[in-house]
C-alpha cells in the first residue's frame, strides 16, 4: 500500500489520440439518454481503445502519473482497512444501507448482509440470490427494500430476463422481512410503471413510503408508457408489508405533449438527457424537503404531505450537465449537491479533454423561505486527478460526513475511487482525502470502481463494482468530530438529522 501525502494533479494529457476521442464521443452520445445509464447486469465488457491510447496509459503508469493496474493509492489521512471480494453473487455491486452493526450490500444478483461490528474484519451474515438490476437497497426496522429495473419474467427471485414489450413482464419493488438477518424472507412485491431504478424511503411510525424513481418510457412497453413525468409512491404498512401498494403517481413535470414538461433534451439542448422521470431522490424528513435528480432537471420539493409532494423550484444546466443523477443536502438544508453522470457511468470522463466542469458535482445554495425558495448555482467540484482513458470515471453516490459547522462529504467516482471533499464555501470546494485503485485494464475500457461510498459510525464503506466491499478509516482533524455521531440506521437517500 502506498501512502501519498498530497493529492496528485496529473499533468499528462491522457487520451489525445483521434481513435480514443472517437470512442469517447460515441460513449457520451449513447450514454444516459438511452435506456439505463448505470452499468449493465455484469461489469461492463471491455471496449477496445486505440494502440496509441493503450501506449499512453502504459506510459503514464511507468512515469508514476497514474497508479499501476490494480495498485492502491491514497492520501495519508486515509487507511484501507479491508477488502471483502464478491462471493456467491458475481454481478455488479451497487448501493449500500446500514442498520446497527450491519451493512447491506446491493448486487445485481441479489444482496449480501455483513456484520461490521469489527470494521477491520466484516463477516458475511447472509447472501440472497434474487436477480434484478440494480437492486438498489434500503432498510427500515424489520423491512428491506430492493428496486428492480430490468424486465423480468415475474416477481420471484427465480425470474429470468424477458422483453419489456411483453405485457406479463414485471419490474418494481421487492420487500423482505429481515427480523432474522441470517434468514431474510421475501414478503411482498409491487409492480411500478417503468420499474424501479432507485427508490427513497420516507419513514413514518406506522408505514414506510417509497418514492420510486424510473424513466425511459416507450410506446411499445405496455407497463411503461409515455408520458412518464412523475414518480410512483408506494405505502408499506410496517405490520402488514404484504399489503404494500402504489397509492399515487404525482406528476413533477406537468406539460403538454407526449413527454410532459421536463427538459426536452436534444435537439433543443444537445448532449442533455430528455427528462422522462427521475433517477434519484434524496429526502430530508426533518425539514420536509426533497431534492430530485431527474435526468435533465434538478428539483426541490416539499414532502409535508408524503403522498403528495409539491415542487418548489426547478433548475437546468444545459451547458455542463448531461444527466442529473443524485442529490445530497447539507445538514442546514441551505445547499444541495447534484451529480452529473456524464456518459452513463461507462465512459472515461475524468481527463483533460472533458475538463473540470462536466461529469462533476454542481453545488447549489437554497435561498429564500418556504415555497419561494430557489436553487442558486455556485460552483462545480470534480476530483483533481486525471484518470486513464481505460477507466470509467464520473461523479456518483456519496454521503455527508457529519461535522457541525462544516459541509463535508465522501463520494464514489467509479474507477476514480473515493473522494472526501469540503463545500463549506459553496464557491470554493476542495478535496481533503482520497482513495483509488489503478485501472482494471490498460488495454480496454472496462467498467468497475466504487459505486457508492458512505460514512457510517466512524468509517467509510464503499461498494466496488468489481472488487467487492471496502472499509476505509479517515483520520483528519477536520472530520474527526464526526466519529462522535452514532446512528442506528442509515439510508443515504433518507438523510438523518445527525445532531438531533
Amino acid at each position: 500500500m502506498i501512502l501519498l501525502k498530497e493529492s496528485r494533479t496529473r499533468r499528462r494529457r491522457l487520451g489525445v489520440a483521434a481513435a480514443a476521442a472517437g470512442l469517447l464521443a460515441a460513449l457520451l452520445t449513447a450514454g444516459p439518454a438511452v435506456a439505463t445509464p448505470d452499468p449493465g447486469d455484469r461489469p461492463t465488457a471491455g471496449k477496445g481503445v486505440s494502440k496509441s491510447t493503450e501506449a499512453e496509459v502504459k506510459a503514464a503508469i511507468a512515469d508514476g502519473e497514474i497508479p499501476g493496474q490494480d495498485e492502491i493509492v491514497h492520501s495519508d489521512n486515509i487507511e484501507h482497512l479491508v477488502n471483502i471480494p464478491k462471493d456467491a453473487l458475481p454481478g455488479t455491486n451497487s448501493d449500500l444501507a446500514f442498520q446497527g452493526r450491519y451493512a447491506f450490500s446491493g448486487n445485481y444478483d441479489g444482496f449480501r448482509i455483513f456484520d461490521i461490528s469489527n470494521p477491520k474484519a466484516p463477516k458475511t451474515v447472509a447472501q440472497v440470490l434474487c436477480p434484478g438490476s440494480q437492486n438498489d437497497i434500503s432498510v427500515s426496522g424489520n423491512l428491506l427494500f430492493l428496486s428492480t429495473d430490468s424486465s423480468r419474467s415475474d416477481s420471484s427471485c427465480s425470474s429470468t430476463t424477458q422483453p419489456a414489450t411483453e405485457k406479463s413482464s414485471w419490474e418494481g419493488m421487492k420487500v423482505f422481512d429481515i427480523s432474522d438477518k441470517t434468514n431474510p424472507k421475501y414478503v411482498a412485491a409491487v409492480e411500478t410503471a417503468c420499474g424501479s431504478h432507485t427508490h427513497t424511503l420516507v419513514p413514518e411510525r406506522r408505514s414506510v413510503y417509497l418514492y420510486v424513481s424510473s424513466y425511459s418510457p416507450n410506446a411499445t412497453y405496455p407497463d411503461c408508457q409515455p408520458p412518464h413525468d412523475g414518480i410512483s409512491v408506494i405505502k408499506v404498512p410496517r405490520n402488514a408489508p404484504e399489503k404494500a401498494a402504489v397509492v399515487d403517481f404525482p406528476v413533477l413535470f406537468p406539460g403538454e405533449g407526449p413527454d410532459g414538461g421536463g427538459n426536452p433534451g436534444a435537439p433543443t439542448n444537445p448532449g442533455v438527457s430528455k427528462t422522462t422521470g427521475c433517477h434519484d431522490i434524496t429526502v430530508l424528513p426533518e425539514k420536509d424537503l426533497a431534492a430530485g435528480a431527474c435526468m435533465g432537471d434538478g428539483i426541490l420539493f416539499s414532502i409535508k404531505d408524503p403522498e403528495n409532494p409539491k415542487v418548489i423550484d426547478r433548475v437546468q444546466d444545459n451547458v455542463n450537465f448531461a444527466f442529473w443523477h443524485s442529490a445530497t443536502f447539507n445538514q442546514k438544508a441551505n445547499k444541495v449537491v447534484f451529480t452529473d453522470e456524464l456518459g452513463g457511468g461507462g465512459a472515461a470522463t475524468c481527463n483533460a479533454e472533458i475538463g473540470p466542469n462536466r461529469g462533476a458535482d454542481g453545488i447549489y445554495d437554497i435561498v429564500g423561505k418556504g415555497d419561494k425558495r430557489k436553487l442558486v448555482f455556485k460552483s462545480y467540484y470534480k476530483i483533481p486527478r486525471h484518470q486513464a482513458d481505460t477507466e470509467n470515471c464520473v461523479a456518483h453516490n456519496g454521503s455527508l460526513i457529519p461535522v457541525k459547522g462544516k459541509d463535508i462529504m465522501v463520494q464514489a467516482w467509479y474507477q476514480g475511487g473515493v473522494s472526501v471533499w469540503e463545500f463549506t464555501d459553496s464557491a470554493r470546494p476542495r478535496e481533503i482525502a482520497y482513495f483509488e485503485r489503478g485501472p482494471l485494464s490498460t488495454e480496454q475500457l472496462v467498467g468497475g470502481g466504487a459505486w457508492s461510498a458512505y460514512y457510517y459510525n466512524g468509517y467509510i464503506y464503499s461498494n466496488d463494482i468489481a472488487k467487492g466491499f471496502d472499509v476505509l478509516k479517515l483520520s483528519d482533524r477536520r472530520t474527526d468530530p464526526a466519529k462522535k455521531v452514532r446512528l442506528g440506521e442509515l439510508n443515504v437517500q433518507t438523510q438523518p438529522d445527525y445532531f438531533d
